[in-house]
């Protein structure tokens, strides 16, 4: 019962009680400090996805890097970021300090925006400066991700992050209609898109420093008690619950590919002109924002693992239907929309189902555990489509991606659902 059952108060020191909340009780469990992370993300979100929607196109027709070399630079600038992921979550709970290093990693991603600018068309350059924005993602996610779980009751954790991942993907929804905009009115300059990035990119880090406030644990620290250790955090893969979902997550994020290369499938399917390419990431980004709350209440209400399951099955419906029977308009809206459902139900909802397995002591280091074996299983699923994309065609390879996707969740169901409930524990009171 570890997955969904947790004692009243565990995770944020609330007595324990008798009666479910009432409907104001379970909004108001979202408290200020998650909106106030999902500011910060939004703001991120618009500046990143300013220039991320237009990379896989230019990198793959502008450069004329295979679909091989495409998949083995997204793969590596994610994977290359898993230690690093997994150090940030560490000292952070160390110091004690989860909103500093989630700064840290919000300033350096602003501050590679503007390696762009002097990049100009050289591939390495550009790797390198994905790769340092990456690594400042990989620095910030664990921290923020922990900050949600400590600030949420348990039985609220679903909807705290659906509605951070809602507010979310409003900016990822935003970014490749303001690059869109900054490029037409600046003569389609990209060194344009580039410095407004930054400023936006900006303004997300004051965010951060001006609202957002850290969390120094439920309970008063006991005089003479001892910082967390190497050796406390390693114990954490010792534990069976833990083990078995990092294990569930690093099989579902292997049957992943890379968003780029479902948009370059549809563009080649489409002929999608590479003036409306930005837009297919924002579709994407409308279905997530607009189901991500109601997938987190849905999580709450029947429990996280079903939903998680269902985001999966739509995964792999999407990669089927990329070469399926039909095509036109009604094709892009359906591969789009399962798409933003696929995250919707699958992102956040994963970190609900790990912060209840994890000590709060320990909270951000086994969110970055998890994310890291992601990002690890990212960069083979990576290599691994893009060597198909080359060896069979997109079509073969997009088939073989869904049915690793099936067999992903077949195994993650014998790995967690006999240890699951289908309900989370549900206090009886509303907490702040």
């Amino acid at each position: 019962m570890y997955l969904s059952t947790v004692k009243s108060g565990t995770a944020t020191g609330a007595p324990p009680t008798d009666k479910r909340p009432g409907l104001r009780g379970r909004f108001a469990a979202v408290s200020a400090n998650v909106f106030a992370l999902g500011a910060v993300s939004l703001v991120t979100d618009i500046s990143s996805e300013m220039v991320t929607a237009v990379l896989p196109l230019y990198l793959v027709l502008g450069l004329q890097l295979s679909p091989l070399a495409y998949g083995a630079i997204d793969g590596v600038y994610t994977g290359a970021t898993a230690l690093l992921r997994l150090a940030g979550g560490y000292l952070a709970d160390r110091m004690h300090r989860r909103k500093l290093v989630a700064g840290i990693g919000y300033g350096m991603s602003a501050v590679a925006k503007l390696g762009l600018l002097a990049a100009g068309r050289a591939t390495g350059a550009i790797g390198l400066v994905i790769a340092a924005d990456r690594a400042g993602k990989g620095l910030r996610t664990a921290p923020r991700d922990a900050l949600i779980t400590l600030s949420t009751p348990p039985h609220a954790l679903g909807r705290a992050f659906g509605v951070h991942r809602t507010m979310d993907s409003i900016g990822a929804f935003l970014g490749p209609l303001v690059a869109l905009g900054v490029l037409a009115a600046a003569a389609q300059s990209y060194d344009a898109v580039f410095v407004t990035s930054f400023c936006v990119a900006a303004i997300g880090v004051l965010l951060l420093a001006l609202f957002v406030r850290d969390h120094r644990g439920t309970l008063p620290a006991k005089p003479g008690a001892s910082p967390v250790r190497l050796r406390d955090a390693a114990t954490l893969l010792a534990e069976a619950p833990v083990r078995r979902l990092v294990l569930a997550a690093c099989l579902l994020g292997l049957a992943t590919i890379g968003d780029g290369f479902l948009y370059l499938m549809l563009q080649r399917r489409e002929e999608v002109s590479t003036v409306w390419f930005p837009l297919l990431a924002a579709g994407t980004s409308l279905g997530y924002l607009l189901v991500a709350t109601p997938m987190g209440i849905l999580a709450d209400r029947v429990g996280r693992l079903p939903v998680l399951l269902g985001g999966y099955t739509a995964l792999a419906v999407t990669y089927l239907l990329v070469f399926g029977p039909f095509g036109g308009w009604p094709l892009l809206v359906l591969t789009l929309g399962l798409y933003g459902v696929f995250y919707a139900a699958t992102d956040g909802v994963l970190m609900a189902l790990a912060g209840p397995v994890l000590p709060e002591r320990l909270r951000t280091t086994g969110i970055a555990l998890i994310q890291t074996g992601q990002a690890l299983s990212y960069l083979v699923s990576s290599v691994l489509f893009g060597l198909a994309w080359t060896l069979w065609g997109p079509q073969a390879a997009s088939r073989v991606a869904a049915a690793a996707v099936l067999v992903a969740i077949a195994v993650t169901v014998a790995l967690l659902r006999t240890r699951a409930t289908t309900r989370p524990a549900v206090p009886t009171q509303p907490t702040e």
